[in-house]
């Protein structure tokens, strides 16, 4: 499997490369380095749930019984 390495963009193969999906130790170790010092975050969430408790725009929950036969149920 080919791929650029996230940090450097150099051709990496899975193959050959001990640290794929990054080319060398070196790149792998500044990605870490970035989770660790925050400049990579994970996002925060899209809605906030908090939002819409007066029924504007609130989100509903559907469950669906697929246990029961689809069509006219009588």
């Amino acid at each position: 499997m080919k791929h650029r390495c996230p940090i450097c963009k150099t051709e990496a193969d899975a193959a050959i490369h001990a640290d794929f999906p990054f080319c060398s130790e070196r790149c792998r170790m500044q990605d870490l380095g970035n989770w660790a010092s925050e400049k990579y975050v994970v996002s925060e969430p899209i809605f906030d749930e908090e939002e819409g408790v007066e029924g504007e725009g609130k989100r509903k929950t559907i469950l669906l019984d697929l246990d029961k036969p689809h069509g006219n149920e009588s």
